[in-house]
């Protein structure tokens, strides 16, 4: 299998701290850039099937530019384009495929955490009897959240980087994409996991204002009325103006983790652009 890009570097893996700060610098230095890309990927959602692949694309597109800056070798939209374009169709498959291989994981950890929570009502029922029904309940509801969250960030830190390999690399398919990502995160996991839970944090504040809030006031309205209609229509153009923002942070972090990965397994070294004054 051979690469677009690639140098040899004397760069350290990154930390945690390390992986978020790139990817903040890559967003901030290429904003524009970025969000413009993320705006049109967001207004191809509306369109089914093919749009969605276009979304998957494109969002693949901003990882591959992402990593373009990180060995120095910048392209321009146009040129990235047309490694990306001819496989709209695997972009789609890798998306599809994570997305149902995560929907069926959470079925699966939601069953094994709610047995393992009914076995642990029924030990402690034993030992507290009647009178320790809240503890035992309260102890249940927190195992399962905490089983489903711990094996669902797990899974995803596997699959994390799924079309990133897609995006940047020669003669590789959707499926062998996401077949790349499960092989470089194996050693890995848990400080993924950390990256994504610091991640998390620094989109919280958009995704709070843009998507969160609006919901909120559509509890207080009747469904069915007119200014619900309206709230509902203002808190989806929300939702979406958010997406516009996360997105491009999400993809670009996706780019140096696949390279920090990359470095790790395979020795290849980091170089960050510095912005321009």
């Amino acid at each position: 299998m051979s690469e677009n890009f690639g140098s040899p570097g004397h760069i350290q893996p990154l930390s945690i701290g390390n992986v978020v700060s790139a990817a903040v610098r890559l967003y901030r230095s290429h904003l524009k850039t970025y969000l413009n890309l993320a705006a049109i990927a967001h207004l191809w959602v509306i369109v089914p099937i093919y749009g969605w692949a276009k979304y998957a694309a494109i969002s693949g597109l901003i990882s591959r530019l992402a990593f373009g800056e990180l060995v120095y070798q910048p392209e321009s939209i146009q040129s990235a384009n047309n490694h990306i374009n001819p496989r709209l169709w695997s972009f789609f498959r890798v998306a599809f495929q994570v997305g149902i291989s995560l929907l069926i994981v959470y079925f699966g950890l939601a069953i094994v955490g709610g047995i393992f929570a009914a076995l642990l009502g029924v030990v402690l029922r034993g030992v507290l009897g009647g009178s320790g029904v809240i503890v035992v309940t309260t102890l249940a509801i927190i195992v399962t959240v905490g089983i489903v969250l711990l094996g669902l960030t797990w899974f995803y830190s596997r699959w994390i980087v799924a079309e990133v390999p897609l995006a940047v690399e020669e003669n590789i398919n959707g499926g062998e994409s996401v077949a790349r990502s499960w092989e470089l995160t194996k050693a890995s996991v848990f400080r993924i996991q950390g990256v994504v839970l610091v991640a998390f944090l620094v989109t919280l504040p958009i995704v709070f204002v843009f998507n969160y809030i609006p919901s909120l006031f559509l509890l207080r309205l009747e469904p069915g009325t007119a200014i619900y209609s309206l709230v509902y229509f203002i808190s989806w153009i929300g939702s979406l103006i958010g997406g516009v923002f996360v997105m491009p942070f999400w993809q670009a972090l996706k780019a140096v983790l696949y390279f920090d990965l990359r470095s790790r397994r395979e020795g290849l070294g980091l170089q960050l652009r510095q912005p321009p004054l």
